[in-house]
């Protein structure tokens, strides 16, 4: 946690965050919490960082009780306050202070990261399913090259860092294009497009060396 507090690496992808927050005295340049709440509604993006600065640890401890340490931990972290900045609109400061707000926001983040995780192992389970029943229905020997295929993706996924895996997990499990990944993650869209070609690069280059073929 230390790390992700004193330099996270995600934080430059937050619209609005570039670098470390730099602490003010108490005063005019350091609002109160209320003041926060009030310049992050109305779509302040210094108010975006002071809100990290303030708040990032506690959505974080809530990530690392859901997830241990850790990528995941992280990556709702970072969801948490793309979702709330992108989302705004919908924040009411006299409906309750942001740091509420943020934690129904993580609550959402969390979940969706468990039915994701839910989601990919029924997916290898299944592709191991499917390779143990192939012999028994007459085929050739060997594991289907369709199922192969699926086990060695999820596999290199698995190897993947941040934002590559998020981008592609995006793109296929989510069935999202490009700009819509971009909206998502506030990663520009170029770069969205350069992590996907390059991750796609790298999973055909292991594919075609373990002898199965990605779709062109």
């Amino acid at each position: 946690m230390t790390g992700l507090l004193a330099r996270p690496s995600h934080l430059g992808s937050v619209p609005g965050v570039t670098s470390d927050p730099v602490p003010a005295p108490r005063g005019v340049l350091d609002p109160d919490d209320a003041e926060v709440d009030r310049r992050f509604a109305a779509g302040d993006e210094q108010a975006l960082a002071l809100a990290y600065e303030r708040w990032a640890g506690q959505v974080h401890g809530m990530a690392v009780r859901a997830f241990g340490p850790g990528p995941d931990a992280e990556d709702v972290t970072q969801q948490t306050f793309i979702s709330a900045w992108t989302g705004r609109a919908r924040y009411r400061p006299d409906q309750g202070p942001l740091p509420a707000w943020l934690t129904g926001v993580c609550r959402h983040k969390i979940a969706d990261t468990w039915a994701k995780r839910d989601r990919q192992r029924r997916e290898a389970e299944a592709a191991v399913s499917e390779a143990e029943a192939a012999p028994s229905r007459g085929s050739s020997p060997g594991v289907d090259t369709a199922v192969a295929d699926r086990m060695l993706v999820l596999d290199e996924l698995e190897r993947l860092g941040q934002p590559q895996r998020g981008i592609i997990e995006l793109a296929f499990f989510a069935d999202l294009t490009h700009a819509q990944i971009a909206e998502r993650t506030g990663i520009p869209l170029g770069t969205v497009k350069s992590h996907i070609r390059r991750t796609l690069e790298r999973l055909r280059t292991r594919l075609e060396v373990d002898g199965a073929a990605l779709p062109a």
